[in-house]
């Protein structure tokens, strides 16, 4: 349990604990009424589960006939069942980490390439979005230590693409494990924490070079070249998402760093993290350039942060201008059946309401009303 400091002292072995992870709360020692009522509840939630498995085959559309993607985000292969059984449209972020965690050696392009293609083939032809090494701040790689600097911030230090274009032998090998792999079935090559275009410039060359190098070893690649993306999660790079736009083929805006850097709160910190709402104005402007800057570039715009995953943004986000999120598949049923009673252009219009207004809660309270009677 996180942003529970001392919880356990006062808690003994074998006791009775209700963790109710929807409204932040730990009971210990529930009364028989509190432990029937969350009996009550879990047989509820399951109840709701099944009705959304009923949801898989039908299409993710509004009620006026908008189609929207519904994607997943990967962090592992064994996730994939959970994927083919949420009926995804694909995985909008497979997250590479999993490649080079808990291990002290880097993994060659051989093994890059193996694991990269039993998730495509698994995909059987819908896409997958591989996100290139994103590493530094709080997930750390033993066998890159020697590389990364312990700076006073790492979450401004060298991580993530920056990382990447430091050491060119690893992203080199990454592209063509992703290339290689993209043989196989529709690939994307997102990348993560872009700052400026001439870092997507600098990959965009650097995998042509790859492409070329592995064309004449007569290994057969993604042809033609995978869709190159950029994060949109720092304030920077949503306010010069038009200049990204000219050089990138999509954006994916990751609204979980995209609050924290923009509100400048780490969220795993319990003595800010209530500060940490991706409702902020600040937030909701940021997203808003990125979108309507991919659509007038006429690139793809997907949203892959939490709030992708809940409910109560979905119409928000739709409103927007967005058409394709990606979440954890455990969400998609349920954002699927949000979508299936919004109308866009109602959507949009109290989309246009939120985005005037300067106060969180005013923000929280429109948009609450919305999806109570939408």
């Amino acid at each position: 349990m996180l942003g529970t400091p001392g919880l356990l002292k006062g808690v003994a072995t074998g006791a009775m604990v209700v963790v109710d992870g929807r409204r932040g709360r730990v009971i210990i020692n529930p009364s028989a009424a509190t432990l029937d009522e969350y009996t009550n509840l879990r047989e509820s939630l399951h109840r709701a589960q099944r009705q959304l498995v009923r949801l898989r085959r039908l299409p993710a559309v509004t009620r006026d006939g908008v189609q929207i993607s519904l994607n997943a985000n990967v962090e592992l292969p064994r996730e994939l069942d959970l994927v083919r059984q949420a009926g995804a449209a694909g995985i909008g972020l497979l997250r590479s980490e999993f490649l080079f965690m808990n291990r002290e050696d880097l993994p060659d392009e051989d093994e890059q390439y193996m694991a990269l293609r039993e998730v495509v083939e698994a995909m059987d032809g819908r896409p997958v979005t591989i996100r290139t090494l994103d590493v530094g701040c709080d997930k750390l790689a033993y066998s890159l230590e020697g590389h990364m600097s312990t700076g006073a911030n790492p979450a401004l230090g060298l991580r993530a693409i920056r990382l990447s274009l430091k050491l060119p032998k690893l992203l080199e090998t990454q592209l063509a494990a992703i290339l290689r792999a993209g043989a196989h079935g529709p690939v994307r090559v997102l990348l993560p924490m872009i700052s400026t275009p001439s870092e997507v410039r600098q990959v965009r060359e650097m995998m042509g070079s790859v492409a070329r190098r592995l064309k004449r070893r007569h290994v057969k690649i993604a042809d033609p070249l995978p869709p190159l993306g950029a994060m949109i999660e720092t304030p920077g790079a949503a306010l010069s998402a038009d200049a990204l736009a000219v050089v990138s083929d999509f954006f994916a805006i990751g609204t979980n760093d995209l609050t924290m850097y923009a509100l400048a709160i780490d969220r795993g910190d319990e003595q800010v993290a209530h500060l940490y709402n991706p409702l902020h104005p600040a937030v909701l402007r940021l997203i808003q350039f990125s979108i309507e800057a991919g659509l007038r570039a006429g690139i793809g715009v997907s949203i892959c942060g939490e709030v992708a995953g809940d409910a109560r943004f979905t119409p928000l986000l739709l409103g927007l201008g967005a058409r394709d999120l990606s979440m954890a598949s455990a969400n998609i049923g349920r954002i699927k059946q949000r979508i299936r009673a919004i109308d866009i252009t109602e959507a949009a219009r109290r989309a246009r309401v939120i985005m005037e207004q300067s106060d969180a809660g005013r923000i929280a309270t429109l948009l609450d009303d919305f999806n109570a009677f939408a």
